[in-house]
């Protein structure tokens, strides 16, 4: 698959009120340099640079264990005219930058280039940094495990004994790490980063996940912030967090197969499924539930049967990027005629396993999850009735509703007090991170923020999915600092 205090006094309060030792918990011990050296890995540029970064384990306990954070970096091509460090920031949770410097940085304009250190790092977890594991059976590790699509007559009983094994097992063998694992403490580990830079302040672009991972940054360290991309944002409501994040896809699917579903019916179109839009879709619904009823042996994939729900995560996972449209075409044409499509491309089931620790980890230390079925039931039922294309999984039980740990602090609260400098550039259908919620990021950063809405479909906008007028003004703020006066929609 594919997320600020009250200025210095107040920031300072709270963190003695909470036992830390500095702004956001972090400590307030000497930053670390950083020795750079040379990167490994297929693809990078000869320029990039790496090093790591030791960082409390527990960041209200500056004695705590130190872990290990992987740094990487493509220094400002023009020194003259270098502002600071540009942080890259990764979705997820269980993403992480460390390749970005050498990939989708080189893709900005080169006036951005030139002002900015590119750097990235894989986040607390994530392998190369210390990372966690929780050595999941395989069977777990498909995506129609590790989210919670429900049974095919809405039933939650399989969704509640995966949480618990997947809890068990996380609790055995993610050691204390998994338990400090959150989007605050990624948080706390980038303003060490920003010292250890050298840095003042620091500039940054975050994308999906990594727009709550700046939000939360940006409300901890309001004045250790300059320019702020945020591209496809998050709800930061600070009472459901994640819980939110899941119930979105729900809203995100029916703002995106619409456009999926046009393409599909378009004459001409080599993968054409239908004549039309509604047949696209009524066609997929009668699919989905013939396949409820009646898998079909998918040798190679996990699991190994082309059911409905793998079909429906199918529809998600393609619904990202309209590149990857023909993939779900192809699967409902091979489906109807009783074959299966190509099995998927995985990640080694190495860093598959590293993933799902992560998520596990961010995910249930984030915010508190209800911990029975009963809970759920309701809100599943009544999303399979409103929004049939996602079956209830929107609503369902993630393993948290078995995570036998409460989160160690609140989660963050994003408020519009600290500096005037993010602007969110947000598509106007995308499957992950839709519209509607982008709307609550930007209300609740008020006067800090301003909005670019793209007329585009996908998730990532600037650079990627977006339009010319969203790139552009997205450019234009990270060279010069300026933003549009009000929020603005790009057609």
């Amino acid at each position: 698959m594919k997320r600020i205090t009250k200025y210095a006094a107040l920031v300072a309060a709270a963190c003695a009120v909470l036992g830390f030792s500095g702004p956001g918990g972090a400590s307030a011990a000497a930053p670390d340099s950083l020795d750079w050296g040379e990167c490994t890995g297929p693809g990078l540029d000869p320029r990039q640079q790496c090093a790591t970064l030791d960082v409390p384990m527990d960041h209200s306990d500056p004695g705590s264990p130190k872990i290990r954070i992987a740094v990487s970096r493509i220094p400002s091509e023009k020194p003259s005219a270098r502002r600071g460090a540009l942080l890259l920031i990764p979705g997820g949770p269980g993403g992480d930058s460390l390749g970005d410097p050498s990939g989708k940085g080189q893709k900005l304009p080169r006036k951005v280039r030139e002002m900015y250190d590119l750097v990235g790092f894989a986040p607390r977890g994530m392998a190369p940094s210390t990372a966690v594991d929780c050595a999941l059976d395989p069977a777990d590790l498909s995506m129609t495990k590790r989210l919670p699509w429900p049974a095919p007559d809405g039933s939650l009983d399989e969704n509640m004994a995966t949480a618990r094994r997947t809890a068990e097992a996380c609790v055995r063998d993610g050691g204390e790490l998994i338990r400090h694992i959150s989007t605050a403490n990624e948080a706390r580990d980038l303003d060490r980063l920003r010292a250890a830079l050298g840095e003042e302040r620091i500039s940054a672009w975050g994308v999906s996940y990594g727009t709550y991972v700046g939000a939360v940054y940006s409300q901890l360290f309001p004045h250790r912030t300059d320019r702020i991309v945020l591209d496809s944002n998050d709800d930061p409501d600070h009472t459901r967090v994640t819980r939110n994040w899941l119930a979105a896809f729900e809203v995100g699917v029916e703002d995106t197969f619409p456009e999926f579903a046009k393409w599909a019916a378009r004459p001409g179109n080599p993968y054409r499924v239908a004549r039309t839009p509604a047949e696209v879709r009524s066609g997929f619904l009668r699919l989905a539930a013939r396949l409820d009823r009646e898998p079909l042996p998918w040798p190679g994939a996990n699991p190994p049967r082309l059911d409905g729900n793998a079909l429906r995560q199918i529809m998600l996972s393609s619904l990202y990027d309209p590149d990857d449209y023909p993939a779900l075409a192809k699967a409902i044409r091979a489906a109807r005629e009783g074959d299966v499509p190509p099995v998927p491309e995985a990640p080694p089931e190495p860093v598959l396993q590293n993933i799902a620790a992560v998520g596990v980890g961010t995910v249930c230390n984030d915010v508190d999850w209800p911990d029975s079925a009963d809970a759920y039931q309701k809100d599943v039922h009544e999303s399979r009735a409103v929004y049939p294309l996602t079956a209830g999984m929107p609503r369902g039980p993630m393993v948290c509703a078995a995570w036998p740990f409460a989160p160690r602090e609140p989660a963050v609260r994003i408020t519009g007090q600290g500096p005037s400098n993010i602007l969110l550039v947000q598509n106007e259908r995308d499957v992950a991170t839709p519209l509607a919620g982008a709307r609550k990021l930007r209300r609740a950063l008020g006067e800090r923020a301003v909005m670019v809405t793209v007329n585009s479909t996908g998730h990532d906008a600037y650079l990627d999915n977006g339009n010319a007028c969203g790139d552009r003004t997205v450019s234009r703020f990270l060279a010069t600092g300026t933003r549009p006066a009000a929020d603005l929609y790009c057609d």
